[in-house]
């Protein structure tokens, strides 16, 4: 549940990022990105390109021989705006038009909710 409401706020927050040229980097732990690969599709990541909008850095958690925990990065991958939508399996352009909304909406009212004067 976590990994899914994690890409669906990603994918509503980073054409924002885009729109302001800003990168959104995502950290995590090897563990949660391999659970992510094995239920969402991210064959279409590359290996952390500089201009794209989301990068995710992956760390592993390892144990020392003294008994202490050391983070290392281990992989970095990056995408757009499409490959975080293409990720959760999304088809569709969230960016709507004006018009388009418009459309919708009056196609959706009935001649009783139309105001008459």
């Amino acid at each position: 549940m976590t990994a899914k409401t994690t890409l669906i706020q990603l994918n509503h927050k980073i054409g924002t990022f885009e729109n302001l040229n800003k990168h959104l980097v995502l950290v995590l732990q090897d563990c949660l990105m391999e659970y992510m690969r094995h239920e969402f599709q991210f064959e279409h990541l590359s290996g952390g390109l500089i201009g794209d909008s989301m990068h995710f850095h992956i760390y592993s958690l390892e144990q020392q021989e003294n008994l202490s925990y050391r983070l290392n990065l281990a992989v970095r991958y990056s995408t757009d705006a499409m490959g975080v939508a293409t990720s959760l399996g999304l088809q569709a352009d969230s960016n709507l038009t004006l018009d388009y909304i418009i459309n919708m909406l009056e196609t959706k009212l009935s001649s009783q909710t139309l105001l008459t004067i």
